[in-house]
């Protein structure tokens, strides 16, 4: 299987702004659908998102998937379902 690398710029991928979260997807995802990006090899959701300071994500399921965040600006705190949790700051993974 070969897998085609292209270059898509943040104005060419797929957009979404809820207020306190401005993202953009990479591949096709939520509600965006994109049948010429829906992924690259085992890659599925590559997305580039700026959270509102105070703000993010609700407790949510992610089933056989591993999550990777990369702080560019801030601190992002992540705590899971069993209380686990952490505070990355800009070039922490």
């Amino acid at each position: 299987m070969t897998i085609q690398m292209s270059i898509r710029r943040s104005e060419q991928r797929g957009r979404a702004d809820h207020g306190w979260l401005d993202t953009r997807h990479s591949f096709s995802f939520a509600h965006y659908y994109d049948p010429q990006h829906l992924g690259f090899g085992h890659l599925r959701v590559l997305n580039q998102d700026i959270v509102a300071p105070g703000r993010g994500f609700g407790t949510h399921p992610h089933r056989n998937m591993e999550i990777i965040s990369y702080v560019v600006r801030g601190a992002l705190e992540h705590k899971d379902t069993i209380g686990t949790g952490s505070r990355i700051r800009p070039g922490e993974v």
